[in-house]
């Protein structure tokens, strides 16, 4: 498979996770029947570069945790961008995150 025909299958599935919402790099691998979640994440780590914006931020790990906030621009933004969302952080961790998954 291309590699950006992968990256746009997850960008595209990105794109509609809700505001307020989020998934996990597994979530979407499994959707997408496309490999592992260390390479949405990978695939994610380049969308800052893609022509239409892709909510990254709110792809998280399988435990809730903001292990992609260091691959942002701006230190804190991936936080910053949840919580604008009203989502609530607590130590780089979403609080109540079963209540805030998304599943496609």
């Amino acid at each position: 498979m291309k590699e950006n025909n992968y990256f746009q299958k997850v960008y595209d599935l990105t794109r509609k996770i809700p505001a307020g919402k989020v998934t996990t790099y597994g979530i979407i691998a499994t959707y997408l029947e496309l490999g592992s979640a260390r390479m949405v994440g990978w695939a994610l780590n380049k969308s800052f570069s893609a022509d239409n914006p892709v909510p990254a931020h709110r792809v998280v790990n399988r435990n809730g945790e903001l292990t992609g906030r260091n691959h942002f621009p701006a230190p804190g933004m991936m936080q910053k961008l949840l919580e604008s969302e009203g989502i609530k952080i607590e130590d780089n961790k979403i609080v109540d995150f079963k209540k805030k998954l998304w599943y496609p």
